[in-house]
């Protein structure tokens, strides 16, 4: 019986639906035997055109069906070939399964299990049924052409996208003793780096020895002639009255109270040299430790860095004067920008613009900008007078820059905006700075008493950028002169500390609205009740302005209260300091020293005294006994002997001061005083 004829299909959708027809069929009768897959398609090209095959009934030729799309579920059907006319079931499975002839093979070379095949002849259906572990490479030949005798130029081998990458071979002569040397590792790297560090910490050690060794050789060698580093500043002066105590009955001293030391003399806290800035540098922070998993850097050389016996040398040179001088603003020479404030009146300023005209007039030719803030500051001095008549006549009003230049008067707010104008236009940076001052009309707490509620108001100053830059604070109104309680009046007085003195000392009697306007050098802000209460629980001593100008210190006055208990029976110091221990009454005040005197009253108030002040050239002291001091409600006061003998008195001892006393006349300055209670 011979085989039903292969139904034919001339579209596409007929052969799917015949397709999903035999499928619903085999889903019936799911006992019936699957055909086996059929064998891999002939290695043929995929462009091989096939001769096309007559139908016996239609005698037409039947055209070739496009490829089937892959389909991942369910699996594609095996592929018929429609175009070949079968005979029996046994006659087309020998014509599908026969393969294709194999190329002929060269006798000499080995032959191959099988050739590869190339991979655009793989069929899809092939690649379809392939299992998950499989891969593109496996479907291909891994035998290399030098296997069929090829040559080595030609040897390829095949990834897995089939393409073929150049195998680079070493020359077919080559020397390893040309070769180039290999770079060191890193562990050899370390290794290097250690031994350079030991090596360079023994010569470290070795040059230090031996710079030590000449530098004791030196010492010995050296002149007695050379001179010495300066001193430091004095300590306090000894505690002893300068007098014998007048009580009436001492108590015995005992043998073994007498052979006990003394105690110490007491010495005062370092005083901050630098008016504004510690001058001492932050602490450089440790380095972390690299490990040996970083990749560190290679070590710091240790040659450049300084040995403890070079850093030790370095300290003990002495530093030149004129360098602690320019650090040291109270002694500093303001020769310079004091000479040329005086050189630009009021009256002679053009009256299109002052501002500028001062600006290049008295800070062009000053490449510091401290000089530049300090002509400024002097120029204030000599052409601004305090309106008194405006101030205690509660007539205030605001004025312009240029009204308060060519008026000659001004307030506190005047000297400070007038300040910040000329400063700007000279190139400064310069603010103004409002708030609270401890001037004419305040008056410092009792003991025990509590300061009064915030009020920073009132009074005004300035803030200006210097070398360095740091804020410096001034005050060019009370720099200029003062007011006078007696008669309210104004006098032109020069007070260079309100702009040479620190920033902390300036804070005493200035306390800004601001918070951040204090510019202190440890960065605190102080509150206002540690500000109105003062360093003192309690009313401080009165300090003229007098003190001031011959460079007195006016946080170094003891004893630091007002008031003096008469009866206390105990010896009363009376001692203070000069403002730096470069200060000198020659270069930086008024001339030769004065010969300063403790005015007393003696027992009861009945005898006036003047007692002279010991010194050493940097403090001032003198040691009474408290009874001898007068009454209660007198007051006891330091002077200077302003006049002697009709001259002026300045370079007067305290040896002539009593050989000639009661016998010339004399006037005398007040510089501080107190009170008896």
């Amino acid at each position: 019986m011979a085989d039903a004829e292969e139904p034919q299909f001339n579209t596409l959708a007929e052969r799917i639906a015949a397709l999903n027809k035999q499928k619903n069929f085999n889903s019936v009768e799911p006992a019936a035997r699957k055909r086996p897959p059929p064998p891999p398609p002939p290695a043929r090209p995929a462009t091989i055109e096939t001769a096309p095959t007559l139908n016996a009934a239609t005698h037409q030729t039947n055209p070739a069906l496009p490829p089937r799309p892959n389909r991942s579920n369910p699996p594609p059907l095996p592929r018929r070939d429609t175009q070949t006319s079968v005979g029996s079931n046994g006659d087309a499975a020998q014509q599908r399964a026969a393969p294709p002839p194999l190329p002929s093979r060269t006798p000499s070379s080995p032959s191959p299990a099988q050739l590869p095949r190339r991979t655009s002849t793989q069929s899809s259906l092939l690649t379809a049924r392939r299992n998950s572990a499989s891969s593109e490479v496996s479907q291909l030949s891994n035998l290399s052409s030098l296997s069929n005798g090829h040559s080595i130029s030609s040897a390829t081998s095949h990834g897995s996208n089939g393409g073929a990458n150049p195998r680079m071979l070493a020359p077919a002569v080559c020397d390893p003793a040309k070769l180039p040397p290999l770079p060191p590792t890193r562990r050899e790297l370390e290794a290097r780096a250690q031994e350079a560090a030991a090596e360079d910490a023994a010569d470290k050690k070795a040059w230090a020895k031996e710079y030590a060794v000449r530098q004791a050789a030196k010492s010995r060698e050296r002149p007695k002639s050379a001179s010495p580093a300066p001193p430091s500043r004095p300590g306090l002066p000894p505690r002893l009255p300068s007098r014998p105590s007048k009580s009436p009955n001492p108590p015995a001293e005992s043998k073994a109270e007498a052979e006990e030391p003394k105690p110490a003399p007491r010495k005062l806290p370092p005083m901050a040299i630098r008016g504004f800035g510690s001058g001492q540098r932050p602490p450089i922070p440790n380095r972390p430790s690299a490990t040996a998993e970083d990749d560190a850097p290679p070590p710091v050389p240790l040659a450049s860095r300084p040995s403890a016996a070079q850093i030790n040398a370095a300290s003990a040179r002495p530093v030149p004067r004129a360098k602690l001088l320019n650090d040291c603003w109270p002694c500093r020479d303001w020769s310079g920008p004091d000479g040329v404030a005086a050189q630009f009146p009021r009256e002679t300023l053009p009256r299109g613009d002052p501002v500028g005209h001062l600006a290049r007039g008295l800070c062009e030719q000053f490449p510091s900008y401290a000089d530049k803030a300090r002509a400024i500051f002097t120029w204030f001095h000599h052409n601004i007078s305090y309106d008194t008549v405006a101030f205690f006549g509660n007539n205030v009003k605001r004025m312009s820059v240029e009204d308060t230049i060519f008026s000659g008067r001004a307030v506190c707010q005047g000297y400070a905006e007038a300040y910040k104008a000329i400063a700007n236009r000279a190139g400064l940076d310069c603010v103004v700075v409002g708030g609270h001052g401890k001037g004419f009309g305040h008056r410092p707490l009792k003991k025990g008493e509590s300061p009064p509620p915030p009020k920073p108001a009132g009074h005004a100053w300035n803030a200006v950028r210097i070398d360095g830059g740091d804020w410096k604070l001034l005050d060019a109104c009370w720099g200029a002169g003062h007011l006078c309680g007696a008669n309210n009046s104004y006098k032109k007085e020069f007070s260079p500390g309100q702009f040479t003195q620190s920033n902390e000392k300036f804070g005493l009697r200035h306390f800004p609205s601001d918070p951040s306007h204090q510019f202190r050098s440890d960065g605190r802000s102080v509150s206002w009740e540690e500000y109105f209460k003062g360093p003192v629980d309690g009313e401080p001593p009165t300090f003229y302005a007098n003190g001031g100008q011959e460079g007195i210190a006016e946080d170094s006055v003891e004893p630091k209260e007002r008031d003096i208990p008469v009866y206390s029976g105990q010896v009363v110091r009376f001692q203070f300091s000069k403002i730096c221990e470069h200060w000198t009454p020659e270069k930086n005040g008024l001339g030769k020293p004065p010969l300063l005197l403790l005015s007393i009253h003696g027992v009861d108030g009945r005898k006036d005294d003047m007692v002279p002040l010991e010194t050493n050239g940097f403090w001032h002291w003198v040691d009474v006994d408290a009874r001898d001091l007068g009454a209660p409600g007198q007051s006891v006061e330091v002077t200077q002997v302003t006049s002697f003998d009709g001259k002026d008195a300045r370079g007067l001892s305290a040896k002539e001061y009593l050989s000639e006393k009661g016998r010339v006349g004399m006037s005398y300055a007040y510089l501080m005083k107190w009170e008896l209670v």
